[in-house]
């Protein structure tokens, strides 16, 4: 809830605290979220990875006094789950792999080949989210980078998504 929830805390939270005391809420609230996702660590190593670019630009900052760090977390998330993705693409089984085992433990060749297609436009996805977050963190007005990191971003999320589970419905039939 806490990532949904960012860009909504951002925006409501520069109106009444200066940008130093905002990133710092901010990174004792994810680093919480860090410490209450040790189960996950195991199955999801890339995990610390996304925290610490995540807490690197809040820390920029906070020692700044200036927004902009606040502004580029989702760039810096975006970031990491790409370069996670990317690296399962190098050291297998790909993420999407992992997930995939989870229901069905015993792939076929041509599905762990789908899987990694499905890891590489997830790849492309999050390059291109964190293109857009941070156009919208340099160029854009701050309700207009809510309503992209707020709502937009997770609609595509959404609809990417959907269309993964479509084309995999056609693939599992064919």
């Amino acid at each position: 809830m806490l990532l949904v929830a960012y860009p909504f805390v951002v925006y409501i939270g520069l109106q009444y605290l200066p940008p130093r005391w905002l990133s710092i809420a901010l990174l004792a609230l994810i680093s919480l979220r860090l410490f209450l996702s040790k189960p996950l660590l195991a199955k999801m190593p890339w995990l610390p990875v996304a925290f610490a670019l995540g807490a690197m630009v809040l820390l920029m900052s906070a020692f700044a006094n200036n927004e902009l760090g606040i502004l580029l977390y989702p760039v810096a998330v975006n970031i990491a789950m790409m370069l996670a993705f990317a690296y399962s693409l190098i050291n297998k089984p790909s993420i999407i792999e992992t997930f995939a085992r989870i229901k069905e433990p015993e792939l076929s060749d041509k599905a762990v080949k789908y899987t990694e297609n499905v890891t590489k436009v997830w790849c492309a996805f999050f390059a291109l989210n964190a293109a857009v977050s941070l156009y919208s963190a340099l160029c854009l007005s701050k309700q207009a980078w809510i309503l992209y990191n707020g709502l937009i971003s997770y609609i595509l999320v959404a609809l990417l998504f959907a269309i993964e589970w479509l084309v995999r419905q056609k693939v599992k039939h064919s």
